[in-house]
This record gives C-alpha cells, structure tokens and sequence, in this order.
C-alpha cells in the first residue's frame, strides 16, 4: 500500500557522488608558494643575493626544508579541497582553499569537451579536461583526472548533453569516430617551409645584421639582434610543427574531432552547429601543389585550425562535414568589384570577391595571400554598409557581416546599389536560414 498523499510516481532521486582529482595534482599545485619565492628574488636580485650570502648553510638548508614544506602542504590542501561531481543537469566544480569557488555548468550548455595532455601529464599517465561553455570567456577545466576516467567522463557529459538519461548515460561510452584525414609529418614540414612568415622572419635574420654592423661596428649589437631574429624564424616553424605533428580529423555523432601533438598531445572537438566562420587560406608558395589551410570561429571555443594543410579537395571533403550542404566556389564564379575600385585601393583591388549561395555567404580577399570566408547565413548577427567620403565619391561602398564569434567578414568595394541590395538581401536569408538552422545539440 501507498501511504496518503504521496504520489506514486515519485522516484527516487540518485546520489550525487563528489569526487577528487587524480593524486598527482598536487604535485602540480605546489609551485604557487615557490612562484613566490623566485618573483621576490627576480623583483630585487641585489637584496636576494644579499641576504643569501649573510645566510649559513644550516641556515639555507632549514630555509629550503620550509618552503618545500610550504609547496607540499599547499598542494595538497588545494587537491583535498578540490571536489567534481555529475548532477542530473550540470558538472559542479567546488575549489578554493580559503576562498570557495563553486562553478555549475550546465550540461546543455556544453559547446565542447576537450581533453588535453602535456608532456610530463602523458608519461604521468594523466590527462586535463578542458570544457567550452556557451557565453563563457574562459574555459573551466579539471586537472588532472587519470587518462581512462578522463575519456570516461567526456563521454558521460556528452551524452547528458546530448539528452540521455543520468542513469544510462555513463554506459553510453565514447562515440564512435571515422577518420577523415591524416596530415603526413612530410608534408606538413614542407608547407611550414613554405609559409610566408617564415621566409619573412628569415630574411629579417639575414638582412638586418649586416645593416647594423655598417652603422654601429659593434659585434655584440649584431649578435644581439641577429641571434633572436633568427631563433624567432626556426621557433615558428618548429612551434607550428610540434603543435600540428600527427594532426587528425574524425567525424563522430558529437561532432568533429581533432587530434594533434608531438609532445603535448590534444584531443578536441568541434561542435556540431556552432561553427560561425569558416576560411580557406592559400599561400603563395603552396598555390603549385594546391594546398591549402583550413581556419575556423566557433563560438565561445577557442579552435581556431581545422586543417592544417591539405589538398584543396580533401579540404573541401571536410568542410562539408562542417556545413553540410555548403559548397564552396569556384575562384570564376567570385563576383569581382567594378574596376573603378582601382582608384581606392590600386592593384589590391582584384583580391577581393563576393558570392551568395543558397547556404553561405562568400567573400574573398588578398592577391599573394588568398582568403576565402564562408558564412553560413544562420549565423549572421548583423549586416552593415559603410561608405566613406572616397567611396562615396566612386560610388563604392563596403558591406560587413557580423557573426556570434565577434568576428566580421567584409565585402570591399562593392558597387554602391548592389551593396545595398546585398544588404537587404542578406539580412532576409539570415532570417530564413536561422529559422530553418540544424539543431545545435549533441549528437542531433
């Protein structure tokens, strides 16, 4: 029997269990009080080294005995006064060793779930869960989990995310992926040699020296000056290699998944939906073998690279895994600006280009640098002209898109009349194309 009044259909509500990073955070915490330390004795050096030479080495090694003391205790407090736990509609985050810091995020707010790992976290054993949250400017992360319960619960709040019951969402398991592209090592040295940047830099290194030498005769200013020049050419090229070595993408039920790192390795995922602004990037020296980059906004996330380098139809294969259905021009089928435009801005002018589709609005700029802007018209925010006094005087006029990134997309020196049809026309497909949208939720 029922006892009065209460309702049969009450359910038990289910435990929520508080859990502990993984132990070897505090290992990671303990630098704080040794941070410290090494700011007072880098903010006065003359007084540090002072006072270590009045110091005795009893006296030095009971100085060294408390601030290790120090740096353990205070990682391990901040590691025992850190919990996680997994509600029914949210991840909370309890921190702080003297002043709390409760953070609820709402699983339907999840924009991704990234996992990353540093050197010294992959032969730990361990990984650091990064998590995108919609209208959040900085990312909340738990480090470090073990590398199996991390995978475990990026699952588990997928899933939620994507609406499966607390009670059947932690035996969903990790969706399955289908690789879409491999960036070879080889080729991606290659295209890093054949970035711009890096010729740029190195001809600094090589140029300025001599300069210098002619007008000072001085061979430590040369060195000076040459030395870091040069290690800025190799560092970028070196830093973009390391970052982007073994770069993969797969397309999974939760969205595109990425994959790269040669020391520290990073797991992320592009959401479904979410994506505002995709360009296609075509240096001049890797126009020959028709390669090109892939550079994206989403909104809230910081995932700013799809792919690295490829082919132009590969990349093309998988920017239609990100807006299905768009399809991007050809350079023929790109409406140039009149040729008076040529009074605004000589020469450049020819780089740039527009084109509207049935899904995406177009524009393209740059000569030795081409960039082609895709953006879905579901995602503009606004649409403006301007026009300024020269402009005006050609009867030219610029129209800029705004996207939920914070970034615009611009077509320059459009004819004055069919800026402002492109004007009228794209704010009525930003309408149309927001209210037929793909849903943004998970595994939709």
């Amino acid at each position: 029997m029922t006892a009065p009044g209460v309702d049969e259909d009450v359910r038990p509500k289910r435990v929520v269990v508080e859990r502990r990073l993984h132990p070897v955070t505090p290992f990671r915490r303990a630098w704080a009080p040794v941070a410290v330390v090494v700011g007072w004795a880098a903010h006065d050096p003359n007084q540090a080294q002072e006072q270590l030479t009045r110091l005795t080495t009893t006296a030095l090694l009971i100085v060294l005995a408390v601030v290790v003391s120090a740096a353990s205790l205070y990682g391990f407090l901040s590691w025992w006064f850190t919990h996680f736990a997994v509600t029914d509609s949210e991840l909370r985050i309890r921190t702080g060793l003297l002043f709390r810091r409760t953070a609820h995020i709402r699983l339907q707010r999840l924009q991704a779930v990234d996992i990353t790992q540093p050197l010294l976290a992959r032969i730990a054993g361990v990984a650091k869960l990064r998590l995108d949250v919609v209208g959040a400017a900085k990312k909340d992360e738990l480090a470090f989990l073990g590398e199996s319960e991390a995978r475990a619960l990026r699952a588990e709040l997928l899933a939620r995310a994507a609406g499966f019951a607390p009670e059947t969402a932690h035996e969903v398991g990790e969706a399955p992926a289908r690789e879409l592209l491999r960036v070879p090592p080889r080729e991606l040295a290659v295209a890093l040699i054949l970035t711009g940047a890096t010729w740029g830099a190195l001809a600094a290194a090589l140029v300025v020296p001599p300069f210098l030498w002619l007008a000072t005769h001085s061979v430590w200013t040369v060195l000076a000056t040459g030395v870091p020049l040069l290690g800025a050419a190799g560092a970028s090229s070196a830093g973009r290699f390391v970052g982007e070595y073994d770069w993969t993408v797969g397309e999974s039920p939760d969205g595109l998944r990425i994959d790269h790192g040669l020391l520290d390795r990073t797991h992320e995922t592009v959401p479904p939906g979410r994506v505002q602004t995709v360009r296609i990037v075509e240096p001049l020296l890797w126009r020959r073998r028709g390669w090109v980059r892939v550079e994206l906004d989403v909104a809230g996330s910081a995932n700013s690279v799809l792919v690295p380098v490829a082919p132009r139809a590969v990349a093309e294969a998988v920017i239609a895994r990100v807006l299905p259905g768009a399809e991007v021009p050809a350079t023929a089928a790109l409406s140039r600006p009149p040729r008076r435009a040529g009074r605004c801005l000589p020469l450049w002018w020819r780089g740039y280009g527009i084109a509207v589709t049935d899904t995406v609005f177009v524009a393209r700029h740059g000569l030795l640098r081409r960039s082609v802007a895709l953006v879905p018209h579901a995602k503009v925010q606004s649409v403006r002209l301007t026009q300024g006094p020269w402009k005006r005087l050609w009867r030219l006029a610029d129209v800029h898109v705004d996207t939920g990134a914070g970034k615009t997309v611009t077509a320059r020196l459009r004819d004055a009349q069919e800026a402002a049809e492109l004007l009228r026309g794209q704010a009525e497909r930003s309408r149309t194309g927001r209210r037929d949208a793909r849903s943004d939720q998970w595994m939709a």
